[in-house]
């Protein structure tokens, strides 16, 4: 489909994606964050590894295309994915987004988290992101906030992520 903007034709060969996941959190269980292991001395519970920040995204990628959510794909029901690394799941998304001819514009992506803060963890975050994608760094975001301490994240029960992606027919 194309539209017409005073002088120029507009394709309609981007998509744009928005994912949300959220995850609690417990002591004693191992925290992965973007595919990074996050020292603290909570982790996710969750059927898989937990990571909030894959899930998300996988949400955002399924999503600009229509193709449903990441549960619809990898459901918690499922012996398959019972402790199965995020990163897995990415790959496998990247590979439906790619089947369908698109490829990755930019992911712009919010952790919601209390503690601990996730500074020190953003690039290598980037770099593991971008290396299961086979892509540039440079077009993954990824950012960090508190809640000040209010509700479930300032709490410390919970995190949160944001994402948000554009992908391109190619």
């Amino acid at each position: 489909m194309s539209f017409y903007f005073y002088w120029r034709r507009i394709d309609m060969n981007l998509r744009i994606g928005q994912g949300y996941d959220v995850h609690r959190l417990a002591d004693g269980l191992p925290f992965y964050l973007g595919g990074v292991k996050i020292e603290h001395t909570k982790g996710c519970i969750a059927h898989s590894d937990g990571d909030t920040l894959i899930h998300a995204l996988c949400d955002a990628l399924l999503g600009a295309l229509a193709l449903g959510d990441i549960g619809k794909h990898f459901p918690d029901t499922s012996a398959e994915f019972k402790g199965i690394d995020s990163k897995i799941l990415l790959d496998r998304t990247y590979s439906l987004i790619k089947e369908q001819g698109y490829e990755l514009v930019n992911a712009d992506c919010t952790i919601l988290l209390q503690k601990p803060k996730i500074a020190p963890y953003i690039v290598p975050m980037r770099e593991k992101l971008a290396s299961v994608l086979k892509i540039n760094k440079n077009i993954i975001s990824v950012k960090a906030t508190t809640t000040e301490g209010v509700g479930f994240v300032g709490r410390e029960e919970a995190v949160a992520v944001y994402a948000t992606v554009l992908v391109e027919k190619k």
